[in-house]
């Protein structure tokens, strides 16, 4: 009897008869029994506690003390047929949707920067200066010309284009249009992309400012208020993208990765900004300043229409993403479903200060950033006495040290965060202070060595190379203190931000009206005065902790509209 109920003996499941273990044990997903002292996964090993009268056959029995199935073998221990669920290792980077999504918004941010500057370079061939040039003995505040031969000769004006008479004032509110309609759509752009998603909000704003950027040259044909217009219309289109793009990474992005991954992209508008700038002379002088256009305008209309098939909402819709990343990037993900109602905790926001900081230092720094964004070839050009060509090469080392230190702040930023260097906070703080201090004392000193190009390129370089640190300091705070209205956040933020954007160039072509040294020392000096004031508020102010109303669970939800 003994030998027959050990030949018997074999796995039950809920009392009924199951499988041989001989059969269990060919299933790959289990693994034949091993003696195990301390078992800790789902389906845990038998006990003391459990011992069962010699002779009775045991099977798997759900424990009701920690709700773990426990296959028991004559009172023996075995390995775990069923490990428990492990934590999720993180999957590669380069091969991954994730960092291919970064990559094309790295593209696509290189053609939405291409088309913010493309009048910025091309203006320098748009515009007569030869009535503004300055005598060499008139003034010691002025540099000295370079070559006798003027700017605008047939030497170097290979082609015939349209040249206009436009003073720098006029020069200042053409490039400063875009500022105008950019800062409409920030707001309604971040609130319909909490609604009906990212994606067609992103790729009609980039779409539709490719089109319009054909239009430039038939615009300033008919007039000033023609071009501003156009112009003026890019900005409406581009105000939707980057609150979209906010909003793209909440659900995207691990939180370990998302400085990484949102530098990387960033990227691309200083890599659009230096081809830009590189060939842009070129083809100005050689091709027309109208060809420019229409070149550029092309492509980039190619590659608008090529983004709504290259990208998806949210790692669910992916149809070529794996398993295992989409489950490593909806289980860290920051947001998850709809980012937010139509209702808004507004009352909350307005009272929040770290928003405010974030509000402030957004404005500050843009005022140098647009200051050097659009005036830097107008700078090189009117004191430096550079032409379009060496105007446009110049103006693009910048640009370089800044796409580099974009993807080098990122990497660091998550580096240090990660190795527990330091907290959120402070790495915000100490990003930020190093992003907008420095490079607004380095463009300071541009006045006082005069005439000297080599150092003059060099101290742009580098403060644009500073200035991208700001990308893991104040740039990524609204991911940390409300990642459910990220986008709708950050188009009420870069409303504000673009005010500045909007001024800067303005004041600027007011303040270096006379082209002077001097008149260009005041506008490097009101940028750095706003960017002390807009680092010191934010050192204060500034949190990275996630807000109360910021929350899923908020009271907010429910109260606010």
């Amino acid at each position: 009897m003994l030998m027959e109920q050990e030949e018997e003996t074999e796995w039950e499941w809920g009392g009924r008869r199951g499988l041989p273990l001989a059969t269990l044990l060919e299933c790959p997903k289990l693994t034949p029994p091993q003696p195990r002292k301390e078992p800790r996964s789902l389906w845990r090993l038998g006990s003391k506690k459990d011992e069962v009268p010699k002779g009775t056959r045991r099977g798997l029995q759900l424990s009701m003390e920690d709700d773990s199935l426990t296959p028991e073998i004559h009172g023996e221990s075995t390995q775990p047929l069923l490990d428990e669920q492990l934590p999720r290792e993180k999957v590669p980077g380069l091969c991954s949707v994730r960092w291919g999504l970064a990559f094309i918004l790295h593209v696509s941010f290189f053609v939405t920067y291409s088309q913010r500057v493309d009048l910025s370079i091309a203006i320098v061939a748009m515009v007569n200066n030869t009535d503004q040039q300055v005598s060499l003995n008139v003034s010691a505040d002025v540099c000295p010309e370079s070559s006798p031969v003027p700017h605008n000769t047939s030497q170097h004006r290979e082609v015939k284009a349209p040249v206009y008479d436009w003073t720098p004032e006029t020069c200042g509110f053409l490039l400063s249009s875009f500022s105008y309609g950019y800062l409409i759509t920030q707001i309604p752009g971040g609130y319909l992309t909490g609604i009906v998603g990212w994606k067609p909000v992103l790729g009609s704003g980039l779409l539709l400012s490719s089109i319009l950027g054909l239009l430039l040259p038939s615009a300033a044909e008919c007039g000033v208020a023609y071009l501003a217009l156009i112009q003026a219309l890019r900005g409406l289109s581009q105000g939707v993208i980057f609150p979209a793009y906010f909003t793209l990474w909440t659900k995207w992005a691990p939180p370990q990765e998302l400085t990484c991954l949102m530098n990387f992209a960033d990227a691309g508008t200083t890599l659009g900004t230096f081809f830009t700038l590189m060939v842009g002379g070129i083809t100005c002088q050689t091709l027309g300043w109208p060809a420019f256009f229409y070149i550029f305008g092309s492509v980039n209309c190619v590659w608008g229409l090529l983004w709504f098939f290259l990208v998806f909402e949210d790692p669910d819709s992916h149809p070529c993403i794996s398993v295992t990343e989409k489950e490593y990037i909806t289980s860290n993900s920051t947001q998850k479903g709809p980012c937010h109602s139509w209702s808004l905790p507004l009352l909350p926001m307005l009272k929040c200060r770290p928003l405010w900081a974030i509000a402030v230092a957004y404005f500050c720094c843009d005022w140098l950033f647009y200051t050097l964004l659009t005036l830097l070839p107008v700078y090189l050009n009117h004191i430096l006495h550079l032409d379009t060509r060496e105007s446009g090469f110049l103006s693009a080392p910048p640009y370089i040290g800044n796409w580099l230190g974009q993807i080098g702040t990122g990497l660091l930023g998550d580096f240090l965060v990660a190795k527990n260097l330091l907290q959120l906070g402070t790495l915000r703080k100490l990003f930020t202070a190093l992003g907008m201090l420095c490079p607004a004392a380095l463009v300071l000193t541009v006045p006082y060595v005069g005439c000297n190009r080599i150092i003059v390129v060099i101290l742009f370089t580098l403060s644009m190379t500073l200035i991208s640190m700001t990308g893991a300091g104040f740039a990524m705070n609204l991911l940390d203190i409300a990642p459910r209205y990220a986008g709708f956040l950050h188009g009420v933020i870069n409303t504000m931000a673009n005010l500045s954007g909007m001024a800067a160039p303005t004041v600027a072509g007011f303040l270096s009206s006379q082209d002077t040294l001097s008149g260009w020392r005041n506008v490097f000096f009101l940028s750095g005065a706003i960017n002390l004031f807009g680092v010191t508020f934010y050192l204060i102010f500034g949190q990275a902790d996630i807000q109360v109303w910021a929350r899923a669970d908020s009271p907010s939800d429910v109260d606010s509209h």
